[in-house]
């Protein structure tokens, strides 16, 4: 039963075959197991492509044996329309769009397998990638509240400056009215004069103005602050959102550009691996002797094409013979006396219709 089925899958004629030697029967039970396991692999290969796409079993197994069944259909349909002919030449050119089809089948078969062969690397360049995304990602995001927060800081330290240059301007009054009291500067008298009480009353002024100017800076700063907390607040919120969307970087589109990261003579040697085993089945028809079944086919399409070609010259002498009879009996008929009296006569009334119904529209005219 699994002979039959095979020879199912090379495409050939079964019941040529049985008729055929048991080495005959063999080789295409070869051909057609290779295009058998040929379609399993297109079914892993797409399944597990689907699955990197769609993350669910179901629907990927489900379109996975569509593909597979349709490179099991092409591959027998590739197969089973190579005829052995006289010339290597001619059946090389013959097969020569069936290659090209087998390599393009070959590339889609193998390249998900590569993924997967290939995982663990892919895995971590894209790991490299994600991290490469992250940060650009904080600095993209970073660009939006940098000058905002640029200006907040600016803000704050013009509001401490503020306080500093007024507490310089309290320390040089104090200064000022202790030199004055102990003789040092101003009247260089010693003692709380008129001067001193002067200048002591301009210190006090401006140490009140500088308490009230600690409080109100003081207030405006905290607020500051807080604007900075909420715009610190908003940028963790949008890095955490655009987050998920690197972290599922990590498609087939993505996985095949991550596989054109890593050295390319593996993931070579793997494609010619599948390409051999696309193509064996073309070769092995293209390199194989003419055989038995090739012999008894063509005997059978030779008959075939002889009988339609007899049936063709056969209706060609029919049509041809029918034409002359044709003529004869038209020729015959011509010259026969009662038919022209007839057809004179139908004629004559013709006519005589005709004039009446001219007279009648003329006259209608006038």
């Amino acid at each position: 039963m699994l002979k039959r089925f095979f020879i199912l899958c090379s495409g050939a004629d079964a019941d040529i075959l049985a008729d055929s030697s048991s080495s005959e029967q063999n080789k295409y039970v070869g051909i057609g197991a290779t295009v058998f396991f040929t379609a399993v692999m297109a079914f892993i290969a797409a399944t597990y492509a689907l699955y990197t796409v769609f993350d669910t079993y179901i629907t990927a197994i489900f379109f996975g044996l569509i593909w597979g069944a349709l490179i099991f259909n092409l591959d027998r349909f590739i197969v089973s329309t190579i005829k052995k002919k006289d010339s290597f030449i001619d059946e090389f050119l013959q097969a020569s769009p069936r290659i090209i089809l087998a390599i393009i089948i070959a590339v889609v078969i193998s390249k998900p397998l590569e993924l997967k062969i290939f995982e663990k690397e892919i895995d971590r360049v894209l790991l490299e990638q994600k991290n490469d995304f992250t940060l650009a990602n904080k600095e993209q995001i970073a660009t939006q509240f940098t000058p905002v927060i640029t200006g907040i800081d600016s803000e704050i330290e013009s509001l401490k400056k503020e306080v500093a240059d007024k507490e310089s301007e309290v320390n040089d009054l104090y200064e000022t009215y202790i030199a004055e009291a102990e003789g040092r500067k101003g009247t260089e008298l010693i003692g709380k004069g008129p001067v001193y009480k002067e200048k002591r009353e301009k210190h006090d002024v401006a140490l009140s103005e500088l308490a009230e100017l600690k409080k109100v800076n003081a207030d405006k700063v905290i607020g500051l602050e807080a604007q900075k907390a909420e715009l610190a607040l908003q940028y963790e919120e949008q890095v955490s959102t655009s987050q998920p969307i690197i972290d599922n970087f990590d498609g087939l589109m993505a996985r095949v550009n991550a596989l054109d990261e890593l050295p390319w003579l593996p993931s070579f040697f793997i494609f010619l691996l599948f390409l051999a085993i696309e193509t064996s089945p073309i070769f092995a028809k293209l390199l194989a002797p003419k055989g038995e079944y090739d012999y008894k086919l063509e005997d059978i399409e030779g008959e075939v094409k002889n009988w339609v070609t007899q049936k063709e010259k056969q209706r060609s002498i029919l049509l041809e013979t029918d034409h002359t009879i044709n003529d004869r009996v038209y020729g015959d008929l011509t010259e026969e006396e009662e038919l022209y009296a007839y057809k004179k006569k139908i004629a004559r009334e013709m006519m005589k219709k005709q004039q009446d119904a001219f007279y009648k529209r003329q006259t209608g005219i006038l």
